[in-house]
C-alpha cells in the first residue's frame, strides 16, 4: 500500500530557475484536485482530468527545460506516459521492477464506470475504447472507473520521472537477473514517494471468492489524493503508485 506523507528528499531542491513558476502551477492544480475530490459524477471527472492535464502540461514544460540543462543532457522529452509502480515509498531503489507496468496514455478517460459494469459484461468485456476487461485481474482508478491494465513489464532503460510536485529525476530500470528480479533505482537520493503523483490512485484487484466490479461500492469514490484505494468484497487488492514519465534517453524510444 502507499504511504501518505513523507518529507521530500534532497532531490526536491530547485535544479533550474524556471522550476519555481512551473511548480507553482502544479501546486495550484494539486490543490484544486484535492478540492474537487468532494465532487461527484461526470462533472467531477471532467474537472479533475482537466486539472490533471494542467499538472501534466506543467511537468512537460519543465521537462523541456530539464532536457536542455546539463544535468539531464542526453534525454529527450516525450508525451507523458504513466508507470504503475510497487515498492517502499521511502526507498530510492528496489527489485520490484518486473512487477511495474506502463500506460502509454492516460487510462482514466478510456475507463468504464463501475455502474456501467453490466454493459461491459454484455459487450463480452470489450470497453468502448477498445481494451478488453479481464474479470480475473482488473484495475480501478480514483474516480471509480474500471481501467485497462498497463503493459507489463516496464521496458529496461533510463527515464525522466516526476510526481508533478517538486522532484524530477532519472529512473533506471535494469534487465532481470538470473532469478528474474529486476532492479530499479532513482538518482539524486529521490524516494519513490517524491516521484509519485498523489492525486492519481490505482489498484489491481483479483477475485478470491466471487468478487468483481459488481461488489465494489460506488460510495467509496472519489479517493482523496495520497489515500489507499478501497477494498472490494471478494477480491484481493494491490495498490500501485503512479509516476509520470516525461523523458527518455535520446538513443531509445518508449
Amino acid at each position: 500500500s502507499q504511504a501518505t506523507a513523507f518529507a521530500p528528499s534532497a532531490a526536491s531542491r530547485s535544479l533550474f530557475p524556471a522550476r519555481n513558476n512551473v511548480m507553482r502551477n502544479t501546486r495550484t492544480s494539486s490543490t484544486a484536485l484535492r478540492m474537487s475530490s468532494g465532487l461527484q459524477g461526470q462533472g467531477a471527472v471532467v474537472l479533475r482530468r482537466a486539472l490533471l492535464a494542467s499538472a501534466v502540461f506543467a511537468g512537460v514544460s519543465f521537462a523541456t527545460e530539464v532536457t536542455a540543462g546539463p544535468k539531464f543532457k542526453g534525454f529527450k522529452r516525450i508525451r507523458t506516459q504513466f508507470i504503475a509502480a510497487l515498492g517502499d515509498p521511502k526507498a530510492s531503489s528496489g527489485t520490484e521492477a518486473s512487477q511495474w507496468g506502463l500506460w502509454r496514455e492516460d487510462p482514466g478517460p478510456r475507463g468504464v464506470w463501475l455502474r456501467k459494469y453490466a454493459d461491459l459484461q454484455k459487450s463480452g468485456g470489450k470497453a468502448p475504447a477498445g481494451w478488453k476487461f479481464d474479470n480475473n485481474d482488473w484495475w480501478l482508478e480514483e474516480h471509480g472507473l474500471i481501467m485497462e491494465a498497463p503493459e507489463f513489464p516496464v521496458p529496461t532503460g533510463r527515464y525522466l520521472v516526476t510526481g508533478g510536485r517538486e522532484t524530477t529525476t532519472v529512473l533506471t530500470v535494469s534487465a532481470p537477473d538470473a532469478q528474474g528480479k529486476q532492479q530499479w533505482s532513482l538518482d539524486d537520493d529521490a524516494k519513490l514517494y517524491d516521484v509519485t503523483h498523489l492525486p492519481c490512485r490505482s489498484a489491481r484487484y483479483t477475485p478470491n471468492g466471487g468478487g468483481s466490479p459488481a461488489t465494489a461500492k460506488e460510495s467509496d469514490f472519489p479517493v482523496a489524493p495520497g489515500a489507499e484505494m478501497p477494498a472490494v468484497q471478494g477480491c484481493n487488492k494491490q495498490d500501485y503508485a503512479v509516476l509520470f514519465v516525461i523523458g527518455v534517453e535520446n538513443q531509445r524510444d518508449l
